[in-house]
Order: structure tokens, then C-alpha cells, then sequence
């Protein structure tokens, strides 16, 4: 038994959930590495239930345990009860499979996520003792690396960080710790390694490039520090996903977690080119999984975990090519096997709420829909192809099945927002509402619409990366006026976000590498857990930029110029800069895209690799 255990066992008597720390779950798994094996910790910056709902994670320690030169094991941020448990005892954090201490490991790996988990990544380290600075390390410490969607921008983490992956990991991943491996086995140094990795697509070396700022400091692009550093980093790329190997016997929590159960994913990508959508660029093109690979993978799972329910995984999942026989095909199985089958990201049309009917029969959750935005114009500034004759289309047909309760999603603060334009989710909340009082003889009875408004966040990588972001007064204002407009509606509830911690997320967005200071200094002063709102300490935020000298209206409150150079840019989205510039324009307009899938839009993607859509782009 390690040391490490020894102690665990007596701090779990101590703490709330103690099985978030204990491994040893169904499909895990847990064996002595041999010599010379690379040890690598995915880490995720969150509590065990939310790290467990994270498909990559699957993916990830499912490839990493199949080669025979690296061991995967699991890491998450404990909770703050077991955070001071350990700090008391002098237990550093360790992996659930061995109970290893992370700085024994030769790899500690972060996704991430989301801007408001960095402090997590913090929290994680200087619990493990790693020297939260990557220049502190010495050849005795693990290397960090970190990817995800937050690393097409991870200029405010970079100075914690050794690697950056950007992209597709699969292969990739895999590629690093095979040659960390190598390379350690012939005796060679970290910056040895970092030289030969810096050589892959969708590696990028924050120490191999310097930032170039003028006279006022305002940051005017990179010089490389090494000649192995390419000029731009190219996001990595999974050419053809129906050839990668995807986890068919996930890990079973031992707790309940938020996401419990069996997922399939159909397809990468997007094509509906919403504009504030940074999924939906940098993911592209779309790669579709064959229906055959797609069965095989949802069967073999759910026979191998006993899960009840089945979730088909994409961005817009009735988007797939062959999904009408597959879902049919799906239900089949399910129906015979007691599984429920969970399809979100619909469109709404007649087959879609066929599908729905036939699975949720007597018992009908809530139709989701994400409306965006409350009026046709501001839609089309977005590109969100919908009409309110769909939604009422829709809506009117959910009605007659049977279904009482929806669900709208709107963003606040878009570009070109007006009040005129709160207005009309007011009024589309409303009339919802009286459609529900005609199929119920006039009443509002069981029928409810929840509406939902989350605060536009610009996100590099989008046609809104350069816009300005409203300011935390402007949009509480604009929250009381939603409030006292839809209390008066019976049958409606509202919720909303907070403010300033949405004007953080895109200070950390579209921010460089002077947030590492901050973010530093704000995890020095309590800040942790900011992703929950019982956890977010906006003084801590506050003091840290303060002491710093920055304001959040350079990153979060101001337009920015679209020719200026940007910190992102080190990173090669695959999507051109000229075409976001195009997208912007057109959004200015309220003139919209069509998909991608009724002809090419000239994004730039097909440069570099096959996208099934591309082809000769006609202004």
C-alpha cells in the first residue's frame, strides 16, 4: 500500500463524497506500469462529477492505455473540504488509479474547457508541489500540457504551461508521449524534446516565442526564440474519424455525475456557420462516422456498461447524413433493451418530431430551443437560419403530441442588439404561451416556457472576435428589463447569468500572456472554483487586475480593431482571416451565409484538408 493511500483512508472519513477520490471503477484501469512506460495524468479542472461527463476524457485514456509506451491515469480538482484535508495532512494530489503523486508522473495534462476553470489548473499544481511557472521547472518536474477548445487561445495560461496541443488530440497525443518516451530512454533533455515535438502539427512551445509590444505596450505580434518554432501553429487535424478508435467501454462512475451514460459521436464539425460560435469554426470541416461504426460503438458500449441511456454526440445531430435509418435502427434497439436514447441538437422538423414522439411516448420532457436572439433580424446578425414560422411550426406540432413544457435559450448582448430586440423574446415568450392556452381550452394549466439568457461572450476564432462586449451594468439592466416584462406573463419563468463573471470569461477569451499574472495573483488571493457561482470571488478578480494595471475594457469592453494583430493568431485555426472579416461585414448587414452544405462559403478549411462541401468559392 502507498503512502498516499494510507493517508486517503483516513481523510475520506473526513469529507463529503469520499468516492470522488477512490478509482477503482468498472472499466478503469488500474495496473503496475512497466519500466521505461510514460506516465501521463489527465487532469481535469473541475469536480469529479463534471470531469466524468467529458467524453474526451473516454477518448483519450481509451488510446493512451492501448499503446504499449503509455499509461493514462485520472486526475480531478478536489473539492474545497478535501483541498484543506489534504494541505492539513500533507497528502500532495495524486491519481485515482495508483493514488501516484502527480509530480512523479512524466506527463500532467489539462483540458481546457472553459476561461472560468484556469484557477482550477492552479489549485491542481501547487497542490501536486509542481511549480505552477513553467520557467521554475527543472528536468526533475513533469511536463504540463495542456489542449481543448480554450487552447486556440491559451495565451492567458501559457506561462504555466510546457505544451499546448491545439486541435483534434487523437493522434497526436499519442505521437508526444511516444517520442517523450524515446528521447528519455536515449538520455535526451526537455528542451531536447520540446525541440523535436515542435516539429508536429498542433504543437505550440509558449517558451519558443517572445511577444513583441511597442513603446504603450500594446502587443504587436511574436518573434521566435528558437528556429524549430514554426511562424504559425496549424490546428492538428483527424482526417478520416471513422478510422480512429472510439472508447467502447467507458468508465462507469461510482457516484452520479452530471452526464451518466453511454455516448456515441456522429460527427465533428459544423456547417450552419453561426457567428458566434467558436465550436462551430474551429472543428471544421465536418467528418462523419459510418452508421455501421456508429452502431457497432452504441451497442458494444451499452452491453459493456449496463448504462440506461444513450446519447448521440455532435453539434447539430439530425445534421447527419444517414441519420433518419440510424435513429430508426437505434430505437429498435433500445425499445428491446430498455434504454432511453438521447438526441439532442435537433432540428425541428416532422421526422425529427416523429423520433421524439416515439421515444419519450407518454412521458414528455421539455422540447428544447435555441432561439438565439428575439427578433428575425437580429438572427440573421448571428446567422441562426430560423424563423419563427419554424418555431411555431414546431411548436404547434409539439403541442398536438402532447408535449407542456419548452425551453428557449437566448444570448444577450449580440452585436447590433437593441431593446427592440429584448422585446421580441418577450413577445415570442407570449405568444408561445397563448398557443399553449388554445390546446388547453383557453388556460395556461401544466404548460410552461422557460426562458433561458446567457451573456454574449466574444470568442476568438468568430466573425464577433473583434466586438465589444456590453459592460456588467448594461447587462443587468437589461435583465431587470427582461424580468419585469416576463412576470407578467403566467406560465413563464426567467433565468439569466451573472455579469461579471461573463466580462471575465472574455477578458481570459480574447486576452495575452499578461493574464498569467493576474490569474496568479487572483488564485493567491482565494480565487478557485469559478466556474460555480457559490465559488466565484469577484474581489479576489477584481484586486488581481487591479494590482496588475489592467482593465477589463481593453480585453472585454472595446472594439478591436480587425487588422490589429491578435495574441491568438500564433494559432492556425484552419478558417482564414478574411473570411471572418467577410462574416463580419455581412453580420453588420443582418445578411446570412447559407450552410455550407448547399455550396461552398470559401472559409479556407479545404486547404488543408478534404472537406466534402468544399470546392471553388463564388462571392
Amino acid at each position: 500500500m502507498s503512502n498516499v493511500q494510507k493517508q486517503l483512508d483516513k481523510l475520506l472519513l473526513k469529507v463529503e463524497k469520499p468516492a470522488r477520490y477512490i478509482g477503482g471503477e468498472l472499466h478503469s484501469i488500474a495496473r503496475e506500469p512497466l519500466p521505461g512506460t510514460v506516465r501521463f495524468a489527465f487532469c481535469f479542472p473541475d469536480l469529479y462529477e463534471i470531469g466524468m461527463s467529458y467524453m474526451g476524457l473516454n477518448i483519450l485514456y481509451h488510446l493512451l492505455n492501448k499503446t504499449d509506451h503509455t499509461y493514462c491515469e485520472r486526475c480531478f480538482t478536489p473539492a474545497r473540504d478535501m483541498m484543506a484535508a489534504m494541505k492539513a495532512a500533507d497528502v500532495p494530489l495524486f491519481t485515482l488509479e495508483t493514488k501516484t503523486p502527480l509530480k512523479e508522473m512524466d506527463f500532467v495534462g489539462f483540458t481546457l474547457q472553459y476561461e472560468l476553470s484556469y484557477s482550477n489548473i492552479l489549485a491542481m499544481l501547487d497542490l501536486a508541489g509542481i511549480p505552477v511557472l513553467s520557467k521554475d521547472r527543472t528536468e526533475a518536474d513533469p511536463i504540463i500540457i495542456c489542449g481543448g477548445p480554450c487552447a486556440f487561445n491559451a495565451e492567458p495560461v501559457a506561462d504555466f504551461m510546457d505544451v499546448i496541443l491545439v486541435g483534434d488530440g487523437e493522434e497526436l497525443l499519442p505521437e508526444v508521449c511516444r517520442i517523450r518516451g524515446e528521447f528519455r530512454r536515449a538520455g535526451k533533455t526537455k528542451q531536447e524534446f520540446l525541440a523535436e515535438i515542435a516539429k508536429l502539427q498542433g504543437v505550440y512551445i509558449p517558451s519558443f516565442y517572445g511577444e513583441i509590444r511597442d513603446e504603450k505596450g500594446t502587443f504587436r505580434g511574436y518573434r521566435k526564440l528558437r528556429e524549430e518554432a514554426p511562424e504559425r501553429v496549424l490546428k492538428a487535424i483527424v482526417h478520416d474519424i471513422d478510422t480512429v478508435d472510439f472508447p467502447k467501454e467507458l468508465i462507469v462512475p461510482l457516484i452520479e455525475v452530471v452526464h451518466d451514460r453511454s455516448v456515441a459521436e456522429l460527427f465533428r464539425g459544423c456547417t450552419r456557420g453561426c457567428r458566434f460560435c467558436q465550436a462551430g469554426m474551429v472543428y471544421r470541416p465536418v467528418r462523419e462516422r459510418s452508421e455501421e461504426k456508429v452502431l457497432d460503438i452504441a451497442k458494444t458500449q451499452l452491453e459493456n456498461s449496463g448504462q440506461g441511456e444513450l446519447s448521440l454526440l455532435s453539434l447539430s445531430t439530425s445534421d447527419y447524413t444517414h441519420f433518419e435509418p440510424l435513429v430508426t435502427d437505434l430505437m429498435e434497439y433500445c425499445k428491446q433493451h430498455q434504454v432511453s436514447l438521447s438526441l439532442p441538437s435537433l432540428r425541428m422538423d416532422n421526422f425529427s418530431f416523429k423520433v421524439l414522439d416515439e421515444i419519450q411516448g407518454v412521458r414528455k420532457t421539455g422540447l428544447t430551443f435555441a432561439a438565439e436572439a428575439g427578433t428575425q433580424r437580429l438572427r440573421n446578425v448571428i446567422n441562426k437560419n430560423i424563423t419563427e414560422e419554424h418555431i411555431f411550426t414546431a411548436l404547434r406540432q409539439a403541442f398536438d403530441l402532447g408535449w407542456t413544457s419548452v425551453k428557449l435559450y437566448f444570448m444577450m448582448g449580440l452585436p447590433t442588439e437593441t431593446y427592440e430586440d429584448l422585446d421580441g423574446i418577450v413577445d415570442l415568450a407570449k405568444r408561445i404561451m397563448d398557443l399553449a392556452k388554445e390546446h388547453n381550452g383557453g388556460k395556461v394549466g401544466r404548460y410552461s416556457v422557460s426562458v433561458s439568457v446567457s451573456n454574449f461572450v466574444p470568442k476568438p476564432d468568430t466573425p464577433f472576435m473583434w466586438v465589444r462586449q456590453n459592460t456588467p451594468e448594461e447587462f443587468e439592466q437589461k435583465h431587470y428589463y427582461l424580468k419585469d416584462r416576463l412576470k407578467k406573463i403566467k406560465g413563464v419563468n426567467f433565468r439569466y447569468h451573472g455579469s461579471y463573471a461573463s466580462m471575465l470569461e472574455a477578458v481570459f477569451a480574447r486576452g495575452g500572456r499578461e493574464l498569467s499574472a493576474v490569474l496568479l495573483r487572483a488564485y493567491e488571493l482565494g480565487a478557485a472554483f469559478d466556474a460555480w457561482t457559490e465559488g466565484f470571488r469577484q474581489d479576489a478578480w477584481e484586486q488581481a487586475l487591479a494590482e496588475n494595471s489592467i482593465g477589463a475594457d481593453y480585453f472585454a469592453l472595446n472594439d478591436i480593431d480587425p487588422d490589429a494583430p491578435m495574441p491568438w493568431e500564433i494559432v492556425d485555426c484552419g478558417i482564414t482571416k478574411e473570411f471572418f472579416q467577410r462574416e463580419w461585414k455581412k453580420a453588420q448587414e443582418a445578411v446570412t451565409t447559407p450552410d455550407c452544405r448547399l455550396g461552398c462559403n470559401g472559409c479556407g478549411v479545404n486547404a488543408h484538408t478534404e472537406c466534402r462541401w468544399g470546392g471553388i468559392y463564388a462571392e
